[in-house]
């Protein structure tokens, strides 16, 4: 006589895509779970979108226009009517620093991706290559690091004028060296790895090596470097409009606006000089912080 067979039990039935098993924590869901769960990091980046939007969107949001001068009401306290008082020449203060985040914000993000872009290119480039490129390149880094960037910037702003193309490009020009370096070693240590071994064997070629296995594997470092040279870019920038070499009226940043509140200093308008001053602290914390957290998001292996 026949055992009757035992009757299988149903699968479960599944609504939507099946579950990823391999749990890939390179993958855009996992980045970005990690990313949320850094909650300084995304605090900064709410403060840092808000920053972003108010300024660029100060034509929209800023309560008169730009160098709007009224004599008759300069040097006002804070009121309903201007929130954050006037300056000496009745200009709405909260107008002019939205308006002058545009400047500062702009000269930032610009340095931060040129120089970004540059200092990756040269840093894989001497880091794949080796040998006497190699040489040239940090010999040349070495040159430039050496190189006094604010005394630098100002004798540049003198000679070919205080545009703020010149300042992204002077910052540019000798920001591009850290990032360099540190690229530089980065593929140094990636180049003997085996998934480049086997890149080699199956025939790719050097440039698609370098784009499409070593680069993706320096996005942590790329990340927090730009988000070091907007930092460091707005606080050269406000250091030399502070000295007088920078931006010039009718266009203002916050370091011009550093510069004109710097005589009421012992009066009862010295709280001028905070406002564009608390701006620019605000704007390095949160860029700081959130280059911290794309950093750990996109490369959890460091983190720990």
């Amino acid at each position: 006589m026949t055992q009757p067979t035992a009757l299988t039990a149903p699968l479960p039935f599944h609504d939507g895509p099946p579950p990823n098993p391999s749990g890939d924590p390179r993958s855009s869901r996992a980045i970005l779970s990690r990313f949320l769960h850094h909650r300084l990091a995304v605090a900064s980046l709410v403060v840092l979108l808000l920053l972003t939007v108010c300024s660029f969107g100060a034509a929209w949001i800023a309560p008169y226009p730009r160098n709007e001068q009224n004599l008759l009401a300069a040097s006002r306290p804070p009121s309903g009517t201007h929130w954050l008082g006037t300056d000496s020449l009745g200009r709405d203060y909260l107008s002019e620093l939205l308006y002058a985040g545009q400047l500062s914000l702009a000269i930032g993000l610009g340095v931060a991706l040129l120089a970004t872009l540059v200092g990756t290119a040269a840093g894989a480039l001497a880091g794949y290559l080796g040998g006497w490129p190699d040489e040239v390149i940090m010999r040349v880094a070495d040159l430039f690091l050496i190189v006094p960037p604010v005394a630098v910037l100002a004798v540049s702003l003198q000679g070919l004028g205080p545009s703020p193309l010149t300042i992204v490009i002077v910052l540019s020009s000798l920001g591009w060296t850290l990032i360099a370096r540190v690229v530089r070693a980065r593929v140094i240590q990636l180049r003997h790895q085996e998934f480049v071994e086997a890149a080699r064997v199956i025939g790719a070629s050097g440039p698609r090596i370098v784009l499409r296995h070593l680069l993706p594997n320096l996005s942590g470092l790329i990340v927090v470097n730009v988000s070091l040279s907007v930092a460091t870019a707005i606080i050269l920038e406000s250091t030399v409009s502070f000295l007088g070499y920078g931006v010039q009226p009718p266009k203002s940043s916050w370091g011009s606006m550093l510069t004109q509140a710097a005589e009421l200093i012992g009066t009862s308008q010295a709280y001028l000089l905070y406002v564009p001053g608390l701006a620019i602290l605000v704007t390095v914390l949160v860029v700081n912080f959130l280059g911290d957290g794309l950093c750990d998001a996109l490369n959890p292996q460091g983190r720990q």
